[in-house]
């Protein structure tokens, strides 16, 4: 595994319609390898509490967060600041993208990553602000698959093989 973080961020989040697809998404992020997963889009403390019943529950953890303004959050981390004080990496899972498994060997392994994974309608500035823009194939697919697919390339076996304290 690398020693930098890799962040899961949910764009476009919509309460009614969205949790069951959504919470997969941070439950695959977290069992591959994500160490943080933040929600834009509609607030659901909800979802919040089941991560952490999931992690009370089979060990381990992930911190999560709500991104009030995910285009300013996505810019600042890329531009400026990853929390460690040097931009970050980011990753935008799309079909219009190259292809995944060409992309990750470029990709710097020294700096926070965050991977962004879409909802509804994405922003242009997403494709503008992420340094990656990567298909995992170029039809229509579960997001979720696609976030289990790049995590497990980006981490190889050692994402797949962890191990949580307190399981």
């Amino acid at each position: 595994m690398t020693g930098e973080r890799v962040d899961v961020l949910r764009l476009g989040y919509r309460l009614g319609r969205d949790p069951r697809i959504t919470t997969h998404l941070a439950l695959v992020g977290r069992a591959l390898g994500a160490d943080r997963f933040l929600l834009a889009g509609d607030e659901d403390p909800k979802m919040f509490e089941n991560l952490e019943s999931v992690a009370n529950r089979f060990g381990g953890g992930m911190e999560t967060e709500h991104i009030h303004s995910p285009m300013g959050w996505l810019r600042r981390f890329v531009e400026e600041d990853a929390g460690d004080g040097s931009p970050g990496i980011a990753v935008h899972l799309t079909m219009y993208g190259e292809p995944f498994r060409e992309a990750i060997p470029r990709i710097r392994r020294d700096r926070p990553m965050v991977i962004v994974v879409g909802g509804a309608k994405v922003p242009g500035d997403v494709y503008k602000h992420c340094q990656y823009n990567v298909a995992v194939g170029n039809q229509p697919h579960s997001e979720v698959a696609a976030l289990a697919l790049f995590l497990d390339a980006w981490y190889g076996e050692s994402g797949s093989n962890r191990s949580f304290d307190d399981a």
